[in-house]
């Protein structure tokens, strides 16, 4: 179900005050040789004074072709840069190590715990199952610098096995879940949690924009909001989970035909580590029929006429009283290839229900591209505005 990228971080002062003929390299430099990339930080930081900037940070992070979302973090004294998938649906700080020789581990940049003077093991290990792909490690303790927020002894996972060819082709190197605690393998302390614990935010929250059609252009902020990502009203619902960020759906529109799929009630959880919609087995046919979708052979896979792309009806979720509305270009997905083209259908078929027993659906990237999201902590609500 996860659709499981490297950012060459440039210093400009290095390179337009650099001296000719220089005899000595700086420390970036003599780090790159060694592997390690340091991720872009701001000069301006020497300026501040004790905590007085500490609290927020608009990060921007990667889109790799509509399906991954991913940014750079660094793990460590000095630090050591990593490409990591930023991801709703899960809780656990990973990285690929040294100390996995799988074919998974060796095209992904490795953390070396001998190259970090704050590092520490604390020998407990760890087993992690995703939708695609799994992994297993061991925990230790070192310091992450995510979007210039520094997180003291934070937990993070190690990976010594990655099995299968499901993690060789990921743009990343490791996730960073920002799920509860409660879902965390190992009882390993989120991100996030020790953001709060820390008082690393001046709101305990975070929020992410999506850009769309493969453009960059994303960000994820912690500590608050970005207004220039979103238009009209942020409108709140509560989590009904403490789990994952889950949510109350209230209803199910096709146009303007109300089904009665959720008549009785549907949990959602909104999760950027999801490429797809996804859809309740139980309606997941009939919904593709009223799209008009055919299955392209036995392949699971269903596609509409590209010509009709405008008749497609547009979806909409009533949540908390506010309907949110997707297109068809929202959940349509053209593919060019030589000498023609077909289009899909974005959404997938969910075969578990929710907690409760109520019809579960699952808002993946399909859904987020469209709405700026904001995850709030502090009032176990989720936020949801009209992106721009």
């Amino acid at each position: 179900m996860k659709c499981l990228i490297l950012l060459v971080c440039v210093v400009l002062a290095e390179s337009i005050h650099r001296v000719p003929l220089t005899k000595h390299k700086s420390m970036r430099q003599t780090l790159r040789e060694q592997g390690v990339e340091l991720p872009y930080q701001d000069p301006a930081l020497k300026y501040q004074r004790g905590n007085e900037f500490v609290g927020s940070a608009n990060m921007y992070i990667n889109n790799y072709a509509d399906t991954t979302y991913y940014g750079a973090i660094s793990i460590g004294t000095p630090p050591q840069s990593f490409q990591v998938l930023f991801d709703t649906g899960s809780s656990n700080l990973w990285v690929d190590s040294v100390k996995c020789n799988t074919q998974a581990c060796n095209t992904h940049t490795k953390f070396n715990p001998n190259l970090s003077s704050t590092f520490s093991a604390n020998g407990k290990t760890f087993y992690l199952p995703y939708g695609a792909g799994s992994l297993s490690g061991t925990f230790a303790y070192d310091n992450v610098n995510v979007g210039g927020i520094v997180i003291d002894h934070q937990e993070i996972g190690l990976s010594t096995n990655e099995p299968g060819q499901n993690f060789v082709e990921a743009k990343f190197d490791g996730i960073l879940g920002l799920a509860y605690p409660s879902i965390s393998a190992g009882g390993q302390t989120p991100v996030v949690d020790n953001m709060m614990s820390q008082k690393l935010l001046n709101q305990n929250l975070f929020a992410f924009h999506l850009s769309r059609g493969g453009q960059q252009g994303s960000e994820l902020s912690f500590g608050g909001v970005d207004s220039t990502k979103f238009q009209g009203p942020i409108n709140w619902t509560p989590v009904t989970s403490e789990s994952y960020w889950q949510i109350a759906v209230e209803g199910f529109r096709i146009n303007d035909r109300l089904t009665g799929w959720c008549s009785g009630g549907c949990q959602a959880i909104v999760d950027t580590g999801t490429s797809q919609l996804t859809a309740p087995r139980q309606v997941y046919y009939d919904l593709m029929d009223a799209i008009g979708a055919v299955e392209y052979g036995y392949t699971g896979m269903y596609v509409v006429n590209c010509n009709e792309m405008n008749n497609l009806p547009t979806l909409h979720f009533v949540i908390s009283g506010v309907s949110y509305p997707l297109p068809p270009s929202a959940y349509i997905q053209t593919h060019q290839e030589p000498g023609y083209q077909y289009c899909s259908v974005a959404i997938g078929a969910t075969y578990l229900p929710s907690q409760s027993g109520q019809p579960l659906w699952i808002l993946g990237d399909v859904f987020l591209r469209e709405f700026y999201s904001v995850y709030d902590r502090a009032d176990n609500r989720l936020g949801l505005a009209t992106a721009v």
